[in-house]
């Protein structure tokens, strides 16, 4: 099952504050494989297949570093499309020695953890067969248990990592978030995603089409933990796609409903979430 295309609702684009543009064009592009499919001035749309922006980096005037205990990005997820695909990016980033934050097995996937130059987290991963997730009353089962590296690694034996392969797409988005209970109001009342698992008081995981999660929404930076600065590095914008414009709009009158304010283009709303973090909703969009 494709979890995002219509019908379903997903993020699709993620759009970066950094604080060297040239510094974060060589990671994305030599690490990682991007390309520069659009640039403007300080402001780079990025893409895999050549066509999409599936990334958008900036420098603002006078960027400030990643300001700890803040809410905003905990990660970004690049879905790839085979096992073979992440044993290939597993295998690249030790022969260059780039850091790995993290390697896990979280049963409806396998994932591996880094950062870009300003500390931006990255997750790549890769699913496993959705007939082959565990539900439990309505929650998917996921834990993080360590990854099988060298089975992994076995996949890619004698293949050569040419860059992120083109099929990748934003698989994810993992957000730190000042309230639970007022996140969960605003993407699931609102914005209309499902919970689909939820770690206590901590975390949630949420979702549509009983995806394992488009979203992920955490206090771990400290309940009421504040917006960052304006220009700080991080997460500027996300961008959620929606099937239909009906949906969209349905969506958008919830919201209100809530006492969340919308501004509107000719083709788009934006909206910040509690948190302070901007997202534009779309329909379709590429």
């Amino acid at each position: 099952m494709n979890f995002h295309t219509a019908p379903q609702t997903f993020v699709q684009q993620v759009h970066l504050i950094v604080k060297d543009l040239d510094r974060s064009l060589s990671f994305y592009d030599d690490i990682l494989g991007f390309s520069i499919l659009n640039r403007k001035d300080n402001k780079v749309e990025l893409t895999l297949d050549g066509t999409s922006t599936i990334l958008t980096i900036e420098q603002p005037q006078n960027a400030q570093p990643k300001q700890p205990r803040t809410a905003g990005l905990y990660h970004f997820a690049l879905l790839v499309p085979t096992r073979k695909e992440l044993a290939k990016v597993l295998r690249h980033l030790l022969n260059i020695g780039y850091p790995l934050q993290g390697a896990s097995d979280h049963l409806v996937s396998e994932a591996l953890y880094l950062a870009d130059p300003d500390g931006n987290g990255i997750e790549i991963y890769r699913d496993r067969d959705s007939g082959d997730w565990q539900w439990n009353n309505g929650q998917v089962v996921m834990t993080t248990e360590p990854l099988d590296a060298e089975g992994l690694l076995a996949e890619s034996m004698g293949m050569v990592f040419e860059g992120l392969p083109p099929e990748t797409i934003m698989g994810h988005l993992h957000l730190h978030v000042s309230h639970l209970e007022e996140a969960e109001a605003f993407y699931c009342k609102g914005l209309g995603f499902e919970v689909v698992q939820r770690l206590g008081n901590q975390a949630l995981f949420i979702s549509t089409g009983k995806y394992h999660h488009h979203l992920g929404l955490n206090i771990w930076n400290g309940k009421g933990a504040p917006a960052p600065a304006s220009n700080a590095v991080g997460i500027d914008e996300f961008l959620v796609v929606y099937p239909t414009n009906e949906a969209r709009k349905e969506a958008v009158i919830r919201l209100e409903t809530l006492g969340f304010v919308s501004t509107q283009t000719e083709t788009d709303f934006y909206l910040t979430d509690p948190s302070g973090t901007k997202m534009k909703l779309a329909v379709e969009y590429q």
